[in-house]
């Protein structure tokens, strides 16, 4: 998908905003890098469109108090995993 950045943020945004995305997801359904979210969410976005922004702010200042979780749940799935395969460590 080719974008300019105005339409590009508001994408994002608009995905994230919808979704509830982590900047991960928003950046693999858009096929962009996490740096070109991250920034057109939070700074082009800020400017062009300030309502969106609030929303997507929110979400992702949850996603970042949540992070420390949702990593610990992976990596305890993945030594379940191991166990269950038998591999040791």
């Amino acid at each position: 998908m080719r974008f300019d950045t105005y339409e590009r943020s508001t994408a994002l945004g608009q995905y994230i905003a919808e979704n509830r995305a982590t900047v991960r997801e928003a950046a693999a359904r858009f096929g962009v890098s996490k740096s070109t979210v991250h920034k057109d969410v939070t700074e082009k976005l800020r400017r062009d469109n300030p309502a969106l922004y609030a929303a997507v702010a929110g979400i992702l200042a949850q996603n970042k108090a949540e992070r420390h979780l949702r990593g610990g749940e992976a990596t305890r799935r993945k030594y379940q995993n191991l166990r269950e395969r038998g591999v040791k460590k």
